[in-house]
Parts: structure tokens; C-alpha cells; sequence
């Protein structure tokens, strides 16, 4: 496995990928997206943080990637969606520099009321400039929150805890939260009127870019200010500089910009309201130490088990959950490629989950099972794209939760609908359980036990005596042994056996096993 790091990713992290026996290759940024492109070659993860951009373009080529990996919170330097259509995990680490961003906005806040780099700048130019520096103090003062998780949350209660009254906006927070806990919530009119400084914690996104546009920033009061440590383009910056410049506002401060790095001739290096420091929120040791090392073990995690922490674009599971999920995983890879091999083209897959379901989320079970289902008939079939895929290939899929699991503590039923080998209409029924391991007891409805992990031939033969000693018979002959032999009757006339065996039959083999007479379709899954 091969892991490249670009932007400075902190050692820490990157020795939980070599002890694990990873090729670690550290680059500096990679800004050109043909140069990245190349980088990616033969790579399973890559490590950025914001200087490096993964755009389509970077993703195109990149057929062995299976995990991009931010160290931070944002992932507005990466094409999520281009990434999700190649079925690549998007990954971020925003635990680990929750505390550094927020005291980073904090500064900030303080740097405004006191004039600290003006005052600072001046006595370095030797001067003393104590006139036209008179600050403003906090206690007391209104901070509107824009965004209330992790980081936002962060600087709410350490605002609160300097005497400020806080309230807050957050786009992504139902209006049922309001009043349900310490910081009260106001529409964004309603706060933006309210505040004597606002601070912004929110992502990027189509629906935030430029949040606080001309309009917004003249529904606040007269003289008040602005700090944005969380992404670039949530502010209009053009438009603050007209209402700085009018004396609308009272100023603002910028940890971030919608072009980084900010260009050398922007208007905004010189204002006398700004102060503007270089993307520093998560540039702290702790931080970078912490982000790196949560990220590495996320990867890890989920090359090696399949855990998605810190995925963006699968389903979130919390710590329980996943423990319920986890020893299904294999089972769910495993059924997927027999339902392929039973029905090549499916155009309807129903998964019912029964027996006791309490605490399992099926989200990650069912992309898991779809994307093997899919695999074969693609080169590029992963959970995170599974049910995009299934979408674009014409596939329905449909899910039941509950219900009589007969007599199995959790018994998990699949029936696929489509063609078979022949184009020719077919419909397949498998039950399966983990009650005494991994296994399928039911295949169309006829009572057969077998591991679908292991290499198994599928027999449907005429129901009468000698068919299993035939079988046997040519098996030992070509050197394979039999592990288990599962037999059962369907009712008409018919038997169908599961035979598990230690190694795979030859196509030769399996010509001449076809050949036996009462032998009707014989199958290798």
C-alpha cells in the first residue's frame, strides 16, 4: 500500500502508515492538476491539507485511489463529487484542530477591539502610536455566531466565558433547536441586526458562497465588525471593502480568502480596518499533530475493516454502530458476489433485514452488498458509489427493517430479479445469518447451509440415489478435497447441494462434472 503526503502533514500520522507497512512518499504542494495526476499513480491514499487542490481533472487518472484524506475540516479543496463517482472515500480529520480554530477566532476578536497589529506595527517603526488607537472591550459586547458545531460551539463558549452575550445562526441546525441549549438561535436577519461583531463557522458550499453579500453586511449596525477564520467566500470581499470604506463597518478580520494564497496586489493587504493573517486557524503543533494522527487511523480503519469515521460521502456511523455492523461487513462482500454469480444482470435487488434490528444501521451493509452485487460488470465499484451505480445501471433497490427472523436472532434475506446467464428472465432467493458463523441457509427456498465466503459449488440435480457419490467420485479424482456437503430436497424431483471444497474446480473440471448424468446445472461461486 502507498500513501502520498502533500502540504506538510505532520510525522506523527505518517509513522502510524509506516509501522503499518505503507509506502509513505511526502511531496510539497501540488497546485498543477496534470502534476498531481502523475503523483497519483499507483497511490491508495493521499494526505492534503488546503494548499493542494484535488480537482476532477487530478481524479481522472487515478485508478488505484481509494481514500483522499484532509487534514482538517474543510474539504472545499476537493471535488467530493468527482470523487464519490469514482468511488473514492473522502476523509477528514475535524475533531483535531477544533480547539486551535477557535482560539485562533478569538484572537482575532481581541486583535479588533485593541488595534494590536496597528499598535504593534507602529512601535516597530518607531513611533508611539497611542492616539487613534482607542479600542472597545469585549464584556459585555453581542458576538452573532454563523454556525454552531464543533468549532463555532467552541468560540460561543469561550466568548461567554469573557462576558459576551452570544446567540447564533446555523444554517444546518433545524429550527426545533432553538432555545434547547446554552446559545440561543436567531434567523440570520434576526442576528446580523443583533450583533456588534459576527463570526463565521461554517463550510463552503453553493448555498454559502458569499453569505454575507453587500445587502447582508448593510443590515448590520453601524460600525460593526466581522471575523471569518472558518473558509474563504463566505464574504463577499469586495463588498466589505466598499462598506469599510463607506464606514459602515467598523472593521473586520480575515483568517481566510477566496483566493489563497491572497494575491499580492489585493486590496485588501493595504485597508487600514483589516487584519489579515495567512490561513494560521489550525497552525498549531497540537493541531497538525492531532489531525494527522486521527486521519492516519481513519484510513487504516477503513482499508483494513471497512470503518467509515470521517468519511464525507458515506454514511456516518457512531462508535456502537459500528460495532453492530462490523462483523456483518464480510458476510455483506460475500453475498454480493454470489447474488452476481446467480443473477449477471440484475435489475431489482430487495434486502430485508429481520429478526432483531435494533441498533444496526444498514446504510453501510447495503452499499456494501450493492457494490459487490456491481463489481464484476464494473472496474470501479465501491460503497461510496454503490448506489449512484445501481441508479445509472438501471437497478432498484429497496429495503425492509423488522420482522420475523425464523428462529435466527437476525436473519438477512436478499431476492434478486433479473437476467440470467441466458437473458432469460430469472428471480434468486438467499437467506443468510451469523448465527454460528457467516453463512447462507436458504437458497430458493430450499434448506442448504454453506459458507459464502469460501469456494463453493452450487449443484441442482435429479433427486436419486448415487448423485452424491458420483459427484465425490469425480472431485477426489481431479485432487479436490470436500469440506462440507449440504444437501436438500426442493420438492420436485429435484435436489440442490452446496458443496464446499478447498480450492477452486478448473473449467475443465467443471465440463466434465456437467457431463454427469442427473446432473442438471452445476455452478462454481
Amino acid at each position: 500500500m502507498k500513501v502520498l503526503a502533500c502540504d506538510g502533514i505532520h510525522d506523527d500520522g505518517l509513522a502510524l502508515f509506516r509501522d503499518a507497512g505503507w509506502e509513505v512518499v511526502v511531496s510539497d504542494p501540488i497546485k498543477d492538476p496534470a502534476a498531481l495526476a502523475a503523483a497519483l499513480a499507483g497511490v491508495d491514499a493521499v494526505l492534503v491539507r488546503s494548499a493542494t487542490a484535488v480537482s476532477a481533472q487530478a481524479l481522472a487518472g487515478a485508478q488505484g485511489l481509494r481514500v483522499i484524506g484532509r487534514a482538517g475540516a474543510g474539504v472545499d479543496t476537493i471535488d467530493v463529487d468527482a470523487a464519490t463517482e469514482r468511488g473514492i472515500a473522502v476523509m477528514n480529520a475535524p475533531d483535531g484542530n477544533t480547539l486551535a480554530a477557535a482560539e485562533h477566532a478569538i484572537s482575532l476578536l481581541f486583535a479588533l477591539a485593541r488595534h494590536i497589529p496597528r499598535a504593534d506595527a507602529g512601535m516597530k517603526a518607531g513611533h508611539w502610536p497611542k492616539a487613534g488607537l482607542t479600542g472597545f472591550e469585549l464584556e459585555g459586547k453581542k458576538l452573532g455566531v454563523i454556525g454552531l458545531g464543533r468549532i463555532g460551539g467552541t468560540v460561543a463558549r469561550k466568548a461567554q466565558g469573557i462576558g459576551m452575550e452570544v446567540a447564533a445562526y446555523d444554517p444546518f441546525l433545524p429550527a426545533s433547536a432553538a432555545g434547547k441549549g446554552s446559545v440561543p438561535l436567531k434567523t440570520l436577519d434576526e442576528l446580523l441586526a443583533w450583533a456588534d461583531i459576527v463570526t463565521l463557522h461554517i463550510p463552503r458550499t453553493k448555498e454559502t458562497t458569499n453569505l454575507l453579500s453587500e445587502a447582508s453586511m448593510r443590515s448590520m449596525k453601524k460600525g460593526a465588525y466581522i471575523v471569518n477564520a472558518a473558509r474563504g467566500g463566505l464574504v463577499d470581499e469586495t463588498a466589505l471593502l466598499k462598506l469599510l470604506d463607506e464606514g459602515h463597518l467598523g472593521g473586520a478580520a480575515l483568517d481566510t480568502f477566496a483566493t489563497e494564497p491572497l494575491q499580492a496586489d489585493s486590496p485588501l493587504r493595504a485597508h487600514p480596518k483589516l487584519i489579515l493573517t495567512p490561513h494560521l486557524g489550525a497552525s498549531t503543533s497540537e493541531a497538525q499533530q492531532a489531525v494527522s494522527t486521527i486521519l492516519a487511523r481513519q484510513i487504516l480503519d477503513f482499508i483494513n475493516t471497512g470503518a467509515v469515521a470521517g468519511c464525507v460521502n458515506l454514511p456516518p456511523l457512531t462508535a456502537e454502530a459500528a460495532r453492530e455492523v462490523g462483523p456483518w461487513m464480510p458476510l455483506m462482500s460475500a453475498l454480493g458476489r454470489l447474488a452476481a454469480r446467480l443473477v449477471p444482470a440484475p435489475t431489482r435487488l430487495h434486502i430485508s433485514y429481520a429478526g432483531r434490528t435494533a441498533g444496526l444501521d444498514t446504510r453501510p451493509l447495503t452499499r456494501l452488498l450493492v457494490a459487490a452485487l456491481l463489481g464484476p460488470a464494473s472496474g470501479r465499484v465501491t460503497p461510496v458509489n454503490a448506489l449512484q451505480e445501481a441508479t445509472a445501471r438501471g437497478l432498484t433497490v429497496a429495503e425492509t427493517l423488522g420482522g420475523d427472523g425464523d428462529g435466527f436472532d437476525r436473519l438477512l434475506r436478499l431476492r434478486v430479479e433479473g437476467e440470467g446467464p441466458h437473458q432469460q428472465p430469472v428471480v434468486r432467493e438467499i437467506e443468510a445469518t451469523l448465527h454460528r458463523g457467516p453463512r447462507v441457509v436458504r437458497l430458493d427456498g430450499v434448506e442448504i447451509e454453506f459458507d459464502p465466503q469460501a469456494f463453493v459449488l452450487l449443484l441442482r440435480n435429479e433427486d436419486r440415489p448415487g448423485m452424491i457419490g458420483a459427484v465425490g467420485s469425480q472431485l477426489g479424482a481431479a485432487g479436490i478435497n470436500i469440506v462440507n456437503f449440504a444437501l436438500g430436497a426442493a420438492g420436485d424431483g429435484q435436489a440442490r447441494a452446496a458443496i464446499t471444497i478447498d480450492k477452486p474446480v478448473t473449467d475443465e473440471q467443471l465440463a466434465l462434472l456437467r457431463a454427469t448424468p442427473g446432473i442438471l446445472s452445476l455452478q462454481q461461486v
